[in-house]
């Protein structure tokens, strides 16, 4: 009764949130009081939730105050240099706009929110690619392969819904996965450049009239300053360059680069009333070292794991606010400011406190696993990790992560413990699939990615999802090179 039970809460959950009836909160909250009642729970259920609260109190703190210190770091301009940086000087040479477009989503995923890292993004690139004439489905894949290989940082919620799921200390499940974080990112790079590359040569085939086939990268760059080859005259008239005198391939490729060196004004348009707004009010330019510093070490601080990382955070975000925003009022405008996406993030995990409290207090985990046990080959039993993270590629793509890492999860984990694999083991793999999560539809985040760029989901599709499952597995494998991710 009890493995019937549990599926079928599992399965109620997952069809809920799934079809968007219910709210994830709402349906972590009323889904397992419902089942736990069925299960015979009483008037226990109350202890049963609250002690499976207490060991989430943690990991609520750890997203309330990483949500606030990167959110303020992204205000005061912290990263507005990077984006500048990125526009000026990667924004002759497509390969070099397509890895810039990498480096920049990587950068602004630090936040934790998909949302706010697509919308910077395409602030920014979306109009230097569409004067480039460059495909604006390459824009969205390099975003996606960026923030979803990024989503695996303890505030980005897998992980601390895997932690909370399985009542494991999320440093545990993140720090041991950094090198795999590491690896996917180099692959992130690695794609962004090559689709970068079949852009060049794309356009150069489809427009030589305005590209031309330069002979050398100084020459696609710009050459010397101003955008002119050597000896080029710089109107898009013939020059004199390397190519030659008269040479067709100088002349237009200088009249495209003179046209895109306004591609990096300051006061586009496209920046006004966004995050990255070069005249927003919580600009604090004279505090730009002092706060890299901060960040700096706060991230040491974090791999070093000497403090918990939900104090480490609550320090740095407090004397960011005090450094930064000296006057009370200011301080609380900026609370107030991420409070909408504090209160999504904090109030779902603290809402899974009832279906882990119902799971394991009516002993329908326990249940579910020795059922698990009997059907999985003894063989198999210590592969359950690295079953797992192959497992949540398509998992979690036709699923959200609340089913996943709140409703399957822990089967999987309390099948993987007879065969001697650890709960850290099993989280660690279970988060090598976000990659490919995030571009799945049931995102909201992928799908404001492609309106904002006015690109098709299929195309998206197309291009995006081989790459971040070879993205996932390479986190897999490097997981278990690292013995991050073990064999029982």
């Amino acid at each position: 009764m009890l493995v019937l039970l549990g599926f079928a809460m599992i399965a109620v959950f997952m069809v809920l949130i799934m079809t968007k009836k219910l709210t994830p909160v709402l349906a972590l909250i009323i889904v397992p009081t419902v089942f736990g009642l069925f299960a015979g729970a009483g008037l226990g259920i109350g202890d049963m939730v609250m002690d499976s609260m207490k060991s989430m109190t943690s990991t609520a703190a750890l997203l309330m105050f990483a949500i606030i210190y990167f959110g303020l770091m992204i205000d005061v301009g912290l990263f507005d240099p990077l984006v500048r940086f990125i526009l000026r000087k990667l924004g002759n040479d497509p390969a070099k706009v397509v890895l810039g477009t990498a480096i920049l989503a990587a950068a602004v995923s630090l936040d934790g929110d998909g949302s706010t890292t697509f919308i910077l993004t395409t602030a920014a690139m979306l109009p230097i690619y569409l004067r480039l004439k460059m495909s604006p489905v390459v824009l969205t894949c390099v975003a996606g392969l960026a923030n979803g290989t990024m989503n695996i940082l303890p505030w980005g919620g897998p992980t601390a819904r895997a932690a909370t799921a399985l009542k494991i200390d999320v440093n545990d499940v993140f720090v041991p996965m950094i090198p795999s974080l590491i690896a996917g990112l180099v692959v992130v790079f690695a794609f962004a450049w090559l689709l970068g590359l079949q852009e060049r040569n794309r356009l150069r085939a489809t427009a030589p009239e305005i590209w031309g086939v330069p002979d050398t990268a100084e020459e696609f760059d710009g050459g010397t300053s101003g955008g002119r080859t050597a000896g080029g005259s710089g109107t898009g008239r013939k020059g004199t360059g390397p190519t030659g005198a008269g040479s067709p391939a100088v002349g237009g490729s200088v009249a495209v680069l003179e046209r895109t060196e306004e591609l990096v004004d300051d006061r586009d348009s496209a920046m006004a009333d966004t995050a990255l707004d070069p005249n927003r009010k919580t600009l604090r330019p004279k505090l730009f070292w002092f706060n890299l510093g901060l960040t700096v070490a706060v991230m040491v601080t974090l791999v070093a794991n000497v403090i918990p990382l939900p104090f480490v955070f609550m320090v740095g975000s407090a004397i960011a606010l005090l450094v930064n925003f000296p006057k009370v009022k200011d301080q609380g405008a900026q609370l107030i400011a991420h409070a909408p996406s504090i209160v999504a993030v904090v109030s779902m995990v603290m809402a899974a406190a009832v279906l882990t409290g119902v799971l394991k207090g009516t002993g329908m985990v326990e249940a579910m696993s020795a059922w698990l046990v009997q059907i999985i080959p003894a063989s198999m039993g210590p592969f359950m990790a690295v079953i797992t993270g192959v497992l949540s590629i398509p998992m979690t793509f036709f699923m959200s992560n609340d089913a996943f890492y709140f409703g399957v999860l822990p089967v999987l984990s309390e099948t993987a413990a007879h065969y001697g694999v650890s709960g850290a083991e099993m989280a660690r793999a279970s988060i090598t699939g976000q990659p490919f999560h995030l571009q799945s539809p049931l995102v909201p985040a992928i799908l404001l990615l492609v309106s904002l760029a006015k690109v098709d989901l299929g195309d998206h599709h197309k291009k995006v999802l081989w790459r971040t499952a070879v993205i996932s597995l390479v986190m897999l494998g490097v997981g278990m090179l690292t013995g991050a991710i073990g064999i029982g």
